[in-house]
């Protein structure tokens, strides 16, 4: 093979390294809803933050944190999986403590923490941050009742229901109820309560999307072509949020045209 072709190889495997790491979406992106009701007077920003499995954004966290405060939000709500069974604390030790320190931060279980033998002591450790972690209660931000349920990984959907009905008492439907909890495809559960809005994660948003075709190949605890994946739905009494997460070396495959995210929902 001659000069003129090596460098031809050589551009054409650039090109498709170049278009790969493109399509592959590996760049942070803030995702903005903005929903209206008359049962919140003024303004109230959320940050929901999920699936961080420990993975790094720049030194110190830098680059996700920056992220956060350029969106100014009001609260954070991680969602689960902010930590991996696998990799290291580290960085997300340095992530939860450093928003600890400038954000009210509130906490639910994901299934990877509850992989973890040590699953008691990390959930002190997060309080210890200064962190709210919510099992079947509700803390009041204003008129938002904000409720946690924890992932059924380890106790069941019948446990998690009973959170929601635990976080739900001392609340009425005068309230604007959110329930943060992992698992967006419990859909037929969060469907029986009057709950307005439901955060989740867990779905990594399909891993592979093809825009306007398919919103995801494949997730957990929905297999193949699941259709919960990303963005706004809705239920039977509310609706329905879900982030794609910000996990991307943990991942068994790459991330196709689904950038990891920061979801900002304004309460107005």
């Amino acid at each position: 093979m001659g000069k003129t072709g090596v460098i031809i190889i050589i551009a054409v495997f650039l090109t498709v390294i170049i278009l790969l790491l493109i399509a592959g979406g590996y760049r942070l992106k803030k995702t903005f809803y903005s929903l209206s009701t008359d049962k919140v007077s003024g303004h109230v920003r959320f940050a929901l933050i999920t699936d961080l499995h420990s993975c790094r954004y720049g030194r110190d966290m830098e680059e996700l944190v920056e992220a956060i405060a350029s969106c100014k939000p009001d609260y954070i709500l991680l969602g689960g999986d902010i930590y991996d069974h696998k990799l290291k604390d580290t960085n997300a030790d340095v992530f939860l403590a450093r928003i600890a320190e400038e954000y009210p931060c509130f906490y639910v279980s994901g299934n990877h923490e509850y992989y973890r033998e040590d699953f008691e002591n990390l959930f002190q450790h997060i309080r210890d941050l200064g962190i709210t972690v919510l099992e079947g209660e509700h803390v009041m931000i204003g008129n938002i009742a904000l409720l946690g349920a924890r992932d059924p990984y380890l106790y069941g959907d019948e446990t998690m229901e009973s959170d929601i009905v635990n976080a739900l008492e001392g609340t009425s439907g005068e309230m604007y109820r959110i329930l943060l909890s992992h698992r967006p495809e419990k859909t037929d559960i969060y469907g029986r309560y009057d709950i307005d809005l439901v955060l989740s994660g867990h779905a990594h948003g399909g891993q592979w999307r093809i825009p306007g075709l398919i919103e995801g190949v494949y997730a957990p605890h929905q297999g193949i072509l699941p259709k919960i994946t990303a963005g706004v739905y809705e239920l039977a009494n509310g609706k329905l949020i879900v982030s794609r997460g910000l996990a991307r070396e943990t991942t068994i495959v790459p991330r196709l045209f689904n950038n990891p995210e920061i979801v900002i929902i304004d309460i107005n």
